[in-house]
């Protein structure tokens, strides 16, 4: 991402919003988020939120799309990670004060324009670039850190993101094979 979306400020009083939501739950609250918030907060951006406990993946979900204000899609991954993603149990008051959160701000998914898949080698900038893959009904998303985090090379990433989107693992060579890339800014707690 060329510019960050959110200054330093901004990143943290995204992180409080995010922790305070999740906690509402846990003490079975309604979460009123009362602070003034920023301009960017009311500004239509994909976000995910991933939660980490001792190292590891805990929950991660998000809009790779812009589908709604900042705020409401921070509000709605947030929990969404911490009890809706289908890999893990929901989350737990005792394991709260393990968690570590980051939080995702995407930019808009661009098509990688391609004449044969293995453009594609040169065209994917590990650690910088996200990864959508499309094929039929199947689509899988990877976030830019995913593929530093698993030490992975350009065509690791590439077949386990054919994994994650439930496709052999070579679909990504396929002409009716669509992939997207983004950028994101990380914030991290």
């Amino acid at each position: 991402m060329k510019k960050d979306v959110l200054t330093a400020d901004e990143g943290k009083l995204a992180l409080k919003i995010v922790r305070e939501n999740i906690l509402s739950i846990l003490n079975d609250e309604t979460y009123n988020c009362e602070y003034v918030l920023p301009d960017v907060f009311n500004e239509k951006l994909g976000v995910f939120v991933t939660l980490n406990k001792n190292n590891s993946l805990r929950g991660c979900i998000g809009y790779p799309e812009p589908y709604e204000k900042l705020i409401d899609a921070l509000l709605d991954v947030s929990l969404a990670a911490a009890f809706d993603d289908p890999r893990f149990n929901p989350l737990t008051k005792d394991e709260y004060p393990d968690i570590e959160v980051e939080i995702s701000v995407l930019t808009k998914p661009q098509r990688i324009i391609v004449d044969n898949y293995e453009e594609y080698l040169s065209k994917i900038e590990l650690g910088v670039d996200g990864l959508i893959i499309e094929k039929g009904y199947n689509r899988g998303l990877f976030l830019p850190q995913v593929a530093t985090e698993q030490n992975w090379n350009i065509e690791e990433y590439l077949t386990n993101l054919c994994y994650k989107a439930g496709l052999p693992s070579d679909s990504w060579m396929d002409d009716d094979c669509v992939l997207y890339n983004f950028q994101a800014q990380i914030i991290n707690e």
